[in-house]
């Protein structure tokens, strides 16, 4: 993966445990443009690699602006970020990838968000008004001083669309999820990034009104802890070598093939990315990421090495 070297031009301290990082080019090469929706991979001090999902309008040229969640029980990504980054720190960065594209030209689009949520959801709901496409956004947070991005929210352009629910605010304006996605038209598109929690609520009462799959776009920012106990071995095969690979019970297959001097790229290493995603050629994978759709895992033709493992005692991989 090509990598950017960006220098930290402004920091700003967003709301309470949020910072905004205002990332541009290092050299003189420009950075390439994104789309609504997009994330890159930050390489953070200490060697972690952190997705940090792109909150400032794609038609700002040369910055990118990410939001970081300080998280004092996250894996250090956050905490290195909040720690250790200030302006003028150089960094690496992969170029945008977006595996939660909004689609324009929908008739409407509803936006959900759940504290830092808030990043992917505040660019499309810029790129919505600028193209003056209906839209309304609802961001949830715990209290007001947990609300990022408040001065933009509050710009001329988004105030209008924009609700804030507060869990410590009064019961009339916090947000009844299973009321509003059942009064929506059908042409709308809905739109959720948050805590699990959050998301799984939205997703479950979309579900339920009978929002098509087609018309529910969502994106994880951490994924469910993937306990390895009571887990079988298996191996896998490397089809372009032939060679069988044993996946220990307490290992990842990823961990495995590591250890066995086979590099899979990996970022997030708990299957929300998709930067692991490899193909496979036999055998039935037990998918347990948050980043291949349904129909994907139906397929049984590709997984996330990173965290998923396997129904059968051999996978062959496409590797």
């Amino acid at each position: 993966m090509t990598l950017l070297q960006v220098r930290v031009a402004a920091r700003r301290q967003e709301a309470q445990d949020i910072c905004s990082f205002d990332l541009v080019a290092a050299g003189a090469a420009a950075l390439p443009g994104f789309s609504p929706g997009a994330h890159v991979d930050v390489h953070v001090p200490g060697g972690l690699v952190r997705q940090y999902s792109l909150w400032n309008d794609p038609t700002e040229q040369g910055i990118y602006r990410i939001g970081v969640l300080k998280e004092p029980n996250g894996r250090g990504g956050s905490r290195a970020m909040h720690e250790a980054v200030e302006i003028g720190t150089l960094l690496q960065v992969s170029a945008p990838r977006n595996q939660f594209a909004l689609n324009e030209s929908a008739g409407s689009s509803l936006l959900l968000a759940g504290g830092i949520g808030i990043t992917p959801i505040l660019c499309m709901a810029q790129a919505l008004a600028r193209r003056e496409r209906a839209f309304s956004l609802h961001y949830c947070t715990r209290s007001r001083d947990r609300a990022a991005f408040l001065e933009r929210l509050y710009a001329a352009d988004l105030a209008g669309s924009v609700h804030l629910h507060f869990d410590d605010g009064p019961a009339s304006q916090r947000l009844d999820i299973d009321a509003l996605l059942q009064r929506q038209d059908p042409a709308t598109h809905l739109y959720v990034c948050g805590p699990k929690g959050f998301m799984d609520a939205v997703l479950d009462a979309a579900k339920k009104s009978g929002w098509p799959d087609d018309r529910v776009h969502y994106e994880f920012f951490r994924a469910d802890p993937v306990h390895l106990e009571g887990d079988a071995p298996f191996e896998v095969r490397l089809a372009r070598s032939g060679r069988i690979v044993a996946i220990p019970a307490d290992r990842t297959v990823t961990q495995a093939l590591a250890e066995a001097g086979v590099d899979v790229p990996t970022s997030c290493e708990q299957g929300i990315c998709g930067t692991c995603v490899t193909p496979v050629l036999e055998g039935t994978p037990d998918h347990r990421d948050s980043y291949l759709m349904p129909d994907e895992h139906a397929a049984n033709d590709c997984f996330t090495p990173c965290c998923s493992r396997s129904r059968s005692p051999l996978l062959v991989l496409d590797l």
